[in-house]
């Protein structure tokens, strides 16, 4: 089932990541309200999007918006993505370029986002240049 503000995504590949072995070792709860099924990160094809995704909220070109039915998009869940089908917040996908498989998109969301976290968001190496205005 997909929530108001998610896409429905037929998983095609998933990560394992460290947070996945704590997770399996019952060191790392999955976060409350989620699903106990593993899984952080996958790729996958939409089949279904929430009535309150905003349309052409995320877009890959000015013309389209990649949050349709059918769009080829990695995306970092709350867990579940070692399920057939995962739903995951629009805000957490991204498209997958044309010259990338699935197996290769399904590894990227974790790490990616992480790093993207910690440099940019945290730390701010790059001081004031990426501040919001």
């Amino acid at each position: 089932k997909v929530g108001p503000e998610e896409v429905l995504i037929k998983v095609e590949a998933a990560g394992i990541n460290r947070p996945d072995v704590l997770q399996r070792m019952g060191l790392y709860p999955p976060p409350p309200g989620h699903s106990d099924i593993l899984g952080l990160e996958v790729a996958g094809t939409i089949v279904a999007v929430g009535d309150k995704v905003p349309p052409g909220s995320i877009q890959s070109s000015p013309s389209s918006s990649y949050l349709e039915i059918g769009a080829r998009v990695l995306a970092l869940a709350n867990g579940g993505g070692y399920s057939e089908y995962c739903a995951v917040p629009y805000g957490q996908c991204l498209p997958i370029p044309e010259n990338m498989n699935m197996i290769t998109a399904g590894c990227v969301a974790e790490t990616y986002f992480t790093v993207w976290h910690n440099l940019f968001q945290q730390s701010n190496i790059f001081g004031e240049h990426l501040q919001r205005g």
